[in-house]
């Protein structure tokens, strides 16, 4: 029986036979990163460039951006890079840093969109508190928190699955080293179990920061309709809602990844599911933030006008 230090490469899921194909993958892909570079970058450089969004809720979404930047720079530029050499491999040490910087993005940003609800009830619900509740000191630590959770939890489940042993080969059915796919080589029922429940067990918190986060904007959208301005709820509805949508499209398809039976299992429903919650949603963050909230689109088209007057 060998096991997963007698591996020293994997061979990741290949686009396409032909070579037509490879590149077609290789410029969807580049398109993808561009989109997700761009976005993420202006809305980085605008917060940090414009004192006015200088308050708690940019200050997560700079983290947000942050993080959305590194999950996808872990698995794009590898895909990338094997279909335009048209090879498949990795590394058992690359993917063991894919699995691990996978986990950490991702969990920490969820994490983090859990912050920002709280961040979006204080200001809704509580805005005679929020100065207090909200200051500076408490958005680092909560920021901090949340970075320090996603490390352990990444900790957690890389070391768990990669001390299973290996003994069905060494092919990956993704573009990228994913927990669930690795499970599938493991030749050890019980430690295939303990890290399936692992998995389970973190399925049940996400689940907790879920409730977590539907109960805040419930309360949310409770106080906004009791606003007598029409202009203040549309305001208030402007800045809250891109939130959910995000956090929605993030927590079904991760749950649905890695906790789907093995019945209705096939690559390409695991492929499009795996695009679904590690590819779209760094790539369309900043445009569902940014577009109905007026202060961030003020800034960034101010962030526009200093760049062209410079080049000019």
């Amino acid at each position: 029986m060998s096991n997963g230090s007698s591996i020293t490469e994997f061979l990741l899921l290949a686009f396409g036979e032909t070579r037509e194909l490879q590149l077609l993958h290789f410029c969807l892909f580049l398109g993808i990163y561009l989109a997700a570079l761009l976005g993420n970058g202006l809305t980085m450089t605008a917060i940090a460039c414009d004192h006015r969004l200088h308050t708690p809720m940019y200050f997560f979404l700079l983290n947000l951006s942050v993080l959305d930047l590194g999950s996808i720079s872990t698995t794009l530029p590898k895909a990338m890079a094997n279909s335009l050499r048209d090879t498949r491999h990795i590394s058992f040490s690359g993917c063991t840093a894919q699995v691990f910087l996978l986990f950490f993005f991702l969990g920490t940003e969820f994490f983090l969109l859990t912050v920002m609800s709280y961040d979006r009830y204080v200001a809704i619900c509580k805005p005679l508190h929020y100065g207090t509740l909200m200051g500076s000191r408490a958005c680092v630590h909560m920021a901090a928190a949340a970075w320090g959770s996603g490390f352990l939890y990444a900790v957690i489940h890389t070391a768990s699955t990669f001390s299973l042993p290996l003994c069905r080969g060494n092919v990956l059915e993704q573009f990228f080293c994913e927990i669930p796919q690795i499970l599938k080589l493991s030749c050890s029922d019980s430690d295939y179990l303990r890290e399936v429940g692992l998995i389970v067990v973190s399925a049940f918190l996400v689940f907790g920061c879920f409730v977590f986060i539907v109960v805040s904007y419930v309360q949310i959208f409770r106080a906004v309709l009791r606003i007598p301005s029409e202009q203040g709820r549309h305001k208030a509805f402007a800045t809250c809602l891109p939130h959910p949508a995000v956090v929605s499209l993030f927590v079904s398809t991760g749950i649905f990844a890695h906790l789907k039976p093995h019945s209705i299992s096939s690559p390409f429903l695991d492929l499009v599911v795996s695009v679904l919650y590690s590819v779209v949603p760094p790539a369309v963050n900043p445009l569902i933030y940014s577009m109905r909230n007026q202060e961030l689109k003020d800034a960034l088209w101010k962030l526009a006008q200093w760049m062209l007057c410079h080049r000019q």
